[in-house]
């Protein structure tokens, strides 16, 4: 399993993926998909065409209330804001892999947590159990009227 920096040439199979799982991680076109990957502070990838992460540190897009409700709350965090394991590619550790790395890279950047959410309306009972188990609690809930859907906000503090 080989981890590694998202790179240009990685984009059109990171959107891809991004794509076929829209309805848990949000449409977008391949130009706002390629301009996001660009702000992201974290932009990791699992070869070969497994998985991925991004995580920011600054607002990902102008209409993101899922930020600015961690913003308002929370200092000093790194935010995920996707990420997305192939599902051919599921069950290998994948996702605690680039959990594992993103909060290696949290503590070595100074910092305190990383915030997340999770669908719950509808619900993402998998997406919640490994929250659960990469050592993520609940502090909050929002319902999201023009994305028509529920999240439940989740922060790991880091030691």
């Amino acid at each position: 399993m080989a981890i590694r920096d998202l790179l240009p040439e990685d984009l059109p199979w990171v959107h891809a993926l991004n794509q076929v799982h829209a309805e848990e991680l949000s449409s977008m076109s391949m130009t706002a998909f390629a301009e996001m990957v660009g702000r992201a502070r974290y932009a990791r990838v699992i070869d070969p065409e497994a998985a991925f992460l991004l995580a920011f540190d600054q607002q990902p897009t102008d209409e993101s209330p899922n930020f600015q409700w961690f913003k308002s709350r929370c200092d000093g965090f790194l935010y995920i804001d996707r990420v997305c394991v192939d599902a051919g590619a599921r069950r290998q550790g994948h996702g605690a892999t680039l959990y594992t790395d993103l909060f290696d890279f949290c503590r070595n950047a100074g910092y305190k947590s990383v915030t997340a959410e999770v669908n719950s309306d509808p619900p993402n009972p998998a997406s919640d159990a490994f929250h659960n188990r990469q050592s993520f609690h609940v502090i909050g809930e929002a319902r999201l009227p023009l994305r028509q859907k529920t999240v439940r906000y989740y922060q790991a503090l880091l030691d």
